[in-house]
């Protein structure tokens, strides 16, 4: 009984995501007729058939795969980063509050800002991964500081008394307490991080990048091919999110990480 309910309400979420995207697609299609001109306005066929054209070339493929490169690759320094900076403030009080004020700087101040900043002295073809750590770092040392400190001291101590290895320790005890923080931390930093970095190339221009041809777009007036690339950034990114959090949801499954800490976790 228990999973057909489960079952009938993911049929449910997936019908209901459908008709949601069908009605804002269908709004986006009356607005471009009664607008009735492209270059202002284009519509969902024509956006589609432009995105098309773009993606049976291999420049497009080239393009996305640099732009998802350097993201991603700003996405795995900030969590190793992420991480190791957790580890050694998480238990140090002067350590944590070192830092602290230095992630609240970071968080609080706007993305242009640091992008137009960091122009001054990092290479336009690296910043997009510079801004990428930048938002995805604090997010991830708060979230995992905070599931170390959330490790049960009980298990600590029977850990202690039966002389557990340090790798037995973590792999038994910090793993499993740690990994709903840091799962609910990629939840909420992987869609700011894609947007991070497409920003970042919009506004420096790299070689072979999608920001690069959003802003070319802009220019010269090509709002189809405009939209047909923003509409790519949509796709990549949700589908990046999906398969990376998939994959770490089998991480947590294997490590009998409960979806209920996991959503306690994100709260």
């Amino acid at each position: 009984m228990t999973n057909t309910k489960s079952r009938g309400f993911k049929i449910y979420k997936i019908v209901t995501l459908i008709l949601s995207v069908l009605f804002w697609i269908g709004v986006w299609a009356l607005f471009s007729h009664r607008v009735n001109l492209e270059f202002l306005l284009p519509s969902p066929k024509a956006t589609v058939i432009a995105l098309t054209e773009l993606a049976k070339t291999p420049e497009f493929w080239q393009i996305s795969g640099l732009s998802l490169l350097r993201i991603l690759s700003g996405i795995l320094i900030a969590v190793a980063l992420g991480t190791i900076f957790a580890v050694f403030t998480a238990n140090i009080h002067t350590l944590d509050s070192l830092l602290s004020p230095l992630m609240t700087v970071v968080k609080a101040t706007p993305i242009a800002s640091f992008i137009i900043l960091a122009l001054l002295w990092i290479d336009r073809n690296t910043l997009p991964i510079f801004i990428t750590v930048l938002i995805v770092l604090p997010v991830v040392w708060s979230n995992v500081s905070a599931g170390i400190r959330s490790v049960d001291r009980g298990l600590l101590e029977v850990a202690k008394i039966y002389r557990f290895s340090l790798g037995k320790r973590i792999i038994k005890i910090y793993l499993p307490s740690v990994m709903p923080y840091f799962l609910a931390a990629c939840q909420s930093a992987l869609g700011m991080a894609w947007k991070a970095g497409i920003a970042a190339e919009v506004l420096c221009t790299p070689e072979s990048a999608i920001g690069t041809q959003i802003m070319n777009s802009k220019v010269y007036i090509e709002t189809t091919e405009l939209f047909a690339w923003t509409l790519a950034v949509i796709i990549l990114s949700v589908i990046i999110e999906k398969l990376l959090i998939f994959g770490l949801k089998k991480l947590a499954q294997g490590l009998h990480v409960s979806r209920k800490e996991v959503s306690d976790a994100n709260a």
